[in-house]
């Protein structure tokens, strides 16, 4: 999910205030009652309990798929079990995000995370991977790729974030609103639903089912504190000077309804990216995998094969 979801969140909370209403973390056992498979999908790195799920033969090439802000792993679901017919199938909630504990070093830049996504594939033996993100996913996935081409065969890039909008600059930390530090005592599930209506194209997609994960997930112990302190350290590069280093093959995936990164970006990263191409989603917005898995995998599934 990108932070850009943010802007619309200080207004859902500044319309809350009328009516007050605390809002506290849910329990962390509650949670891994609903969303844990596994205890032994807790993987500890550098610290760092992350929320891990596998799929598909060890010995497949590896796939690791890169969620955005304020998302989860089971953002994935409708696309794994297909990825898991071929590939070795790796997908994690980010630090602060999901079931993932947040960063006791309190450190969220994406320099952190990438060192964090390399730790776990040394931990998994993973050499090199087909790198997939969403949004700030993406930008954490060609950021790898540009640093670490060794590890990194393919890309998938789905409205990757990383080009300057209003409120960012390159360089300068993002100038959050005050008001956004109130989403740690006050988030009414109420007003919840718009900010995840607007990852859609279609709103009448999102089911209850869904909503309920999200919701739920950013009230875990921590997250919201987390997910505050990344967008607070976010330190955007100029990407014009790291996407013509990638050499490897790039496939971008846009929704023509994203409201969040506009499908205009896709021009930017066409003209910087050596060997990138794009396919765009008509009727679909910034979470193409997850609003409607079967036609968004159809053109991936092709790009793995070519």
């Amino acid at each position: 999910m990108g932070m850009r979801l943010l802007a619309v969140l200080g207004l859902v909370i500044l319309m809350s205030l009328g009516a007050y209403a605390w809002t506290p973390d849910q329990s962390r056992v509650s949670l891994e009652a609903k969303y844990l498979q596994s205890r032994a999908d807790l993987i500890d790195i550098d610290g760092v309990s992350l929320h891990v799920r596998e799929s598909g033969a060890k010995t497949a090439p590896a796939i690791i798929l890169l969620h955005g802000f304020g998302s989860s792993l089971q953002t994935w679901d409708g696309w794994v079990e297909s990825l898991s017919q071929s590939y070795r199938v790796v997908r994690l909630d980010l630090p602060g995000s999901g079931l993932s504990s947040p960063d006791p070093t309190g450190n969220y830049t994406d320099e952190r995370t990438r060192a964090l996504i390399l730790g776990l594939m040394d931990r998994l033996k993973i050499k090199r991977a087909v790198i997939i993100g969403n949004s700030i996913g993406g930008r954490l996935a060609w950021g790898l790729a540009a640093r670490h081409p060794e590890r990194v065969s393919r890309l998938v890039l789905i409205a990757p974030d990383g080009f300057a909008s209003p409120g960012f600059n390159y360089g300068q930390k993002a100038d959050v609103p005050l008001t956004l530090s109130l989403m740690v005592y006050v988030l009414p599930k109420a007003l919840y639903r718009p900010n995840i209506e607007a990852a859609y194209g279609d709103p009448s997609r999102l089911d209850d089912v869904v909503l309920d994960r999200y919701y739920d997930l950013t009230l875990a112990p921590g997250s919201r504190k987390a997910l505050l302190a990344r967008m607070a350290q976010t330190v955007l590069e100029d990407p014009r000077q790291l996407l013509p280093t990638i050499s490897q093959p790039v496939l971008l995936l846009w929704g023509d309804r994203d409201a969040l990164i506009p499908p205009a970006n896709a021009q930017d990263y066409l003209k910087a990216l050596p060997k990138a191409r794009l396919v765009t989603f008509p009727g679909l917005g910034h979470v193409p995998h997850e609003e409607d898995p079967a036609q968004s995998l159809v053109p991936v599934l092709a790009f793995l094969r070519g």
